[in-house]
């Protein structure tokens, strides 16, 4: 048994097993726990149910007070409230009237009483909503494993002149790392030679790959493009990007408490007072007036069953429920009623701009021509000499020409000849061209770019653009530009949020401020922060929380995990988005869909006021019943009608946000 100070770790375990919290090593691989089949792990809440189910039978074909109904009823108490039983009565010892304490004295109440149908339903209840709430930790803590996943286990380390497979808790700083054509990269460092263009999107939320020489930083879990590149560790596997985003994650959501709902905060005083009620009613009268005992007792029981939380308990899942089901079927999923219920208190919402107010994938936006030739026979050529790049960029021309229909597969390609971290060149019809970076061009030319064409070339980086030149050694033929598009929807999407009153509508990116002013003055939202690192994300989230209290993050990226769990609502692009950001985030827009946004924020602010109009009711309808002990006219049967009854009509209130639409 291996021992961490006075606790084993099997102690450490127990005391978090309501919380089904499992310990490991640090370092040590986490092999995940084989899943249990949902019905094997649940099994108490599925007999407890079957066992409700069937005491209703016996209740309606022998009578409410047959044996086999009561038995029936009380086995479903016993079998799914044994761990609200025991945690209810540890906390009543100890005098904290929590949720828990006051479902334990309803339902022993309602046994005392004979009212065992009453107490097996409030049960099967709780039952469900501690199955829901596990459901969702587990996931939580999954989502930290999954990052953990993302930078290889290994890496090809070169000592001494030989190559090594080392498993990156071996690997020191000052190591060179050799990373091949289209690997992961294992460990953050600087390149030492070699050239690549990388995808960092993952780390640093850039949308096109960043191009790597010599003295360039590299980060853990980025992929490598073409090129090969070595790279001279400069941090130990706990202090990679990664690992510090996995801790910003962990920390994030730990600070985060869990909003206490207001029927907990509530009961802490509604339990006491009930009890104390029930009793005084039952011994006051007959040792003040002589009034019979049976009577009074009675009376005393009747108020427990008045004070039974059914309605006031199911106001507040019963709506949250409703619209967790209205909001699925809209495509947004929602992970819990806490978030449904804070989206409607936002004064601020963040954006991450790659993949969320963006698409995600640099598209060609301007093509213009400075010679005489056709267009479309010149772009062709173009598509075709890309066609046998590996740059990411290439793909967009590629993609342009099929969406234009412009046939170039069949073009014939001479002498093609890749120049590393320029462009490219080849030979069509006895014509050698030239496609890369404008400087590139310029160095080819006779007599390098015109003026007004650098002019031109200025104004379109000043758009967040990236521009690529064609031409021959005689002089340039076409310039050719790409972003990442901003979505259709983004702008739309904003002006509706500041129609609804959210303050500030903020766009968080690591790409530089010219491509980040040139995204944000196109989506309209009000600010906009650029060249930001997931940790920038996460402390300019905190400071807006400071300003504005409640804060949403909209993010779909693993360097968006950190802001997203720190946020009031984490919320993830569901389709586009990474495992990461998906189980970091509260609630996922499952089909990209921006506009579900506004959507989500109408349908928490109905469900708030719904949920308040509930519980008002649900206490009212308790004070008015409890008010007929003074004259003694509180009957068993009156006690129930208020109790049911009242259930009943919190239900249907809540059921009216089916209705909430999209729009």
């Amino acid at each position: 048994m291996t021992v961490y100070g006075q606790a084993s770790i099997e102690e450490l375990e127990k005391a978090g097993e309501f919380e089904n919290l499992r310990i490991f090593p640090d370092k040590a691989e986490i092999v995940p726990e084989k899943k249990k089949p949902f019905w094997l792990e649940n099994y108490t809440v599925l007999i407890s149910l079957m066992l409700i189910i069937i005491a209703y039978y016996f209740q309606f074909s022998n009578g409410e007070k047959s044996v086999p109904a009561i038995a029936s009823f009380l086995g479903a108490i016993l079998v799914g409230g044994y761990s609200l039983f025991k945690s209810g009565i540890k906390n009543l010892m100890k005098l904290d009237f929590d949720m828990r304490a006051l479902m334990t004295v309803a339902i022993i109440g309602a046994a005392i009483i004979g009212e065992w149908s009453e107490g097996a339903v409030v049960v099967i209840l709780f039952a469900i909503s501690e199955v829901l709430e596990r459901y969702s930790m587990d996931k939580a803590r999954a989502s930290i494993r999954s990052l953990m996943d993302i930078a290889p286990k290994e890496a090809l380390v070169r000592r001494s002149g030989n190559e090594y497979m080392v498993n990156v808790n071996e690997i020191e700083v000052g190591d060179i790392m050799v990373v091949k054509p289209g690997e992961k990269i294992a460990m953050d460092g600087e390149v030492v030679s070699g050239f690549s263009a990388v995808n960092q999107a993952a780390i640093t939320g850039e949308s096109v790959p960043a191009e790597k020489h010599a003295g360039d930083e590299v980060y853990a879990g980025t992929l490598n493009g073409e090129g090969l590149i070595e790279v001279k560790i400069t941090k130990l596997v706990d202090d990679t990007t990664i690992a510090k985003i996995i801790h910003l994650v962990e920390e994030a959501q730990a600070e985060k408490a869990p909003s206490q709902a207001f029927v907990d905060r509530f009961a802490r005083y509604y339990t006491p007072i009930i009890i104390l009620v029930a009793f005084l009613v039952a011994i006051l009268p007959p040792l003040l007036l002589g009034a019979d005992w049976s009577e009074w007792i009675y009376q005393g029981l009747a108020v427990l069953v008045v004070g039974c939380p059914c309605a006031l308990v199911i106001s507040t899942p019963v709506s949250i429920v409703t619209a967790i089901g209205n909001a699925a079927k809209n495509g947004v999923l929602v992970k819990g009623g806490v978030h449904l219920e804070e989206m409607g208190l936002l004064k601020a919402i963040a954006f991450d701009k790659t993949g969320t107010l963006t698409k995600g994938v640099p598209a060609v936006t301007d093509y213009k021509v400075f010679a005489s030739s056709d267009p479309k026979k010149l772009f062709s050529t173009i598509a075709a000499l890309e066609n046998k790049s590996q740059h990411p960029l290439a793909a967009s021309i590629v993609r342009k020409a099929d969406a234009d229909k412009v046939a170039f597969r069949e073009i014939e390609i001479e002498n093609f000849t890749s120049v590393t971290g320029r462009g490219i060149r080849g030979t069509v019809d006895s014509v050698t061209y030239y496609i890369g970076s404008p400087k590139y061009l310029d160095s080819i030319m006779n007599g390098g770019l015109p003026s007004e064409v650098s002019e031109e070339i200025s104004r379109l980086q000043s758009e967040g653009k990236t521009v690529m030149a064609a031409g021959t050694a005689e002089g340039l033929l076409a310039l050719i530009a790409v972003a990442d598009e901003v979505r259709e929807s983004s702008r739309e999407v904003i002006e509706r949020l500041h129609a609804l009153g959210i303050v500030k509508t903020i766009m968080l990116t690591g790409d530089n401020s010219g491509t980040a002013k040139a995204i944000g003055s196109q989506a309209g939202v009000s600010d906009i922060e650029s060249e930001l690192l997931p940790e920038d994300k996460l402390a300019f989230i905190k400071t807006l929380q400071r300003d504005h209290g409640k804060v949403a993050m909209v993010g779909d990226g693993i360097n968006d995990a950190p802001a997203l769990a720190a946020a009031t609502v984490g919320i993830a692009m569901g389709g586009a988005g990474t495992d990461t950001a998906l189980e970091t985030a509260d609630i996922a827009l499952m089909a990209d869909d921006l506009k579900k946004l506004p959507f989500t924020i109408k349908l928490s602010r109905n469900t708030l006021a719904i949920i308040k109009q509930n519980i008002a009711f649900a206490i009212g309808v308790k004070l008015l019943a409890l008010l007929l002990v003074i004259p003694g006219w509180l009957t068993l049967w009156i006690a129930i009608f208020a109790d049911m009854g009242a259930t009943l009509i919190v239900t249907l209130n809540g059921l009216r946000l089916l209705k909430v639409k999209d729009k």
